[in-house]
């Protein structure tokens, strides 16, 4: 072991909630060091959120310059240059690297990149990229290692080498035929995606429905958006054994309750959860627990069972959104700073990118039933909201909940354009405790999406007579 460097805090990974902490406590007068494996900033900028985002936005100029005539605009041939859509994805990259390194340079944390593995408490061991090695402790140590794709253990599909996120996020061709193994909210933003640069495309979801977690009418509505753009969909469908490399040609056999289908492919996609980032990183000789999914073990506080051991975002089992990772920054910040925050009752959304996107806050009608809350329920079709009469997107519906016996709005869940920023309104609405006939009578802008709150609420029904 080489000597060991001592430091205020040792961050392991920089992730977004993990940069945010190193940068304030660096500012704050504490000597910090971070260790990244690889992205500078974690996978949000690099691999996941933005990309992903960046390359779903061309995937609509395309699906929208396709659809020009219907808006009265008149255009030739549409061909999809998908080197020039990976060029600009990259560029985006390149200056959120930038961006990173000039951050970790002006706030004075050290920033070191290796692989890191802990060999004994608080004490890290770093395998530079550049082949030395550094011993490295902390008077307090934050674990934000993250997570990565699962790859499920079936015949023949490791050795076809198929692509994650990661690589499909990195293509320079649309694929002939992309099988997405799993309907989950990866899989669906990417098969839209690619579908609209012309893939042709199959999502195969073991699942009754697409997104299982979600209630049936908002997979309903996806599974009809999706299949009216000419995306193939095999629910109910247990994956046998694959064949064949991702690239050229895959061979897939589905199991399903009608009996074995072949899906035959040129690129296999697999969208199929997340494991942490947990393995193989001393978390035994640093005396830190994992819970029995694999995660570290943290209190609502987000210590790890080690003392003066943090963990922070996915690998604390935290919601998997980089949001929710800003948030663990907050908590972990501020509880160093002899603060008691927690992460108990926090109001977390979230947004999935599709087009239109789906967004939802707070209860859903599922997780009511099972928590035996009791609730009044509205829907509005987005046909419904005038603003679809003057941009043709009337796909989609909202839904709010509001408690049976009061009058908080407890959920809100929303298919339609905009989901994402309409959803911020009404988590805010949440957020105040307001009862929802504030927001039902509001003067909200005309036209916009979010004015359709109005006639959302108007349809709550009354409650019910004691």
């Amino acid at each position: 072991m080489s000597q060991v460097e001592h430091v205020d805090t040792l961050i392991l990974g920089s992730g977004q909630g993990g940069k945010l902490l190193a940068w304030h406590l660096a500012r704050s007068g504490q000597r910090v060091a971070v260790v990244e494996r690889q992205w500078v900033g974690g996978s949000c900028p690099a691999v996941a959120c933005l990309p992903s985002k960046n390359e779903i936005w061309s995937a609509r100029v395309a699906h929208l310059t396709r659809h020009a005539g219907q808006f009265g605009t008149t255009t030739g041939p549409v061909s999809i240059d998908m080197a020039r859509v990976r060029e600009r994805k990259r560029g985006m990259i390149e200056r959120e690297a930038a961006f990173h390194v000039e951050a970790y340079a002006s706030s004075g944390a050290e920033l070191i990149m290796g692989r890191g593995r802990f060999v004994g408490p608080k004490t890290i061991e770093v395998q530079l990229n550049e082949g030395d090695t550094r011993t490295l402790s902390g008077d307090q140590v934050v674990v934000n290692v993250g997570t990565h794709a699962a790859i499920p253990d079936l015949p023949g599909l490791r050795a076809s080498e198929p692509l994650t996120h990661i690589g499909a996020l990195d293509l320079d061709y649309a694929p002939a035929h992309l099988v997405v193994l799993g309907g989950g909210y990866i899989g669906i933003e990417m098969a839209q995606a690619y579908r609209r640069f012309g893939s042709r495309v199959t999502i195969v979801e073991r699942g009754s429905r697409l997104m299982g977690r979600e209630d049936p009418d908002v997979s309903e509505e996806m599974y009809r958006i999706l299949r009216a753009e000419g995306i193939d969909i095999v629910l109910g469908a247990e994956t046998i054994s694959v064949e064949g490399r991702s690239g050229t040609h895959v061979h897939i056999v589905v199991r399903t309750g009608s009996g074995d289908r072949t899906i035959d492919g040129s690129d296999i996609l697999v969208a199929a959860g997340r494991v942490p980032n947990t393995a193989d990183i001393g978390l035994v000789q640093a005396g830190i627990e994992l819970d029995e999914r694999g995660y570290i073990r943290v209190n609502d506080r987000l210590q790890a069972s080690a003392p003066d051991v943090w963990a922070i975002g996915e690998v604390a089992g935290s919601p998997q959104f980089t949001h929710v990772s800003v948030d663990d920054f907050r908590i972990v910040r501020d509880n160093l700073a002899g603060g008691n925050r927690r992460t108990t009752d926090r109001l977390v959304p979230y947004t999935l990118f599709t087009d239109p996107p789906l967004a939802r806050v707070g209860l859903s009608e599922s997780d009511a039933q099972r928590h035996g809350v009791a609730v009044r329920v509205a829907t509005l079709p987005m046909s419904n909201v005038l603003r679809t009469e003057a941009t043709d997107e009337t796909q989609g519906f909202m839904k709010v909940l509001v408690g049976a016996n009061d009058d908080r709005i407890l959920g809100f869940t929303m298919i339609g354009s905009e989901a994402g920023e309409v959803m911020a309104a009404m988590q805010t609405a949440m957020l105040a405790g307001l009862p929802y006939q504030t927001l039902r009578d509001a003067v909200i802008s005309h036209l916009t999406f979010a004015e359709g709150f109005g006639p959302l609420l108007s349809k709550v029904p009354a409650r019910a007579v004691e």
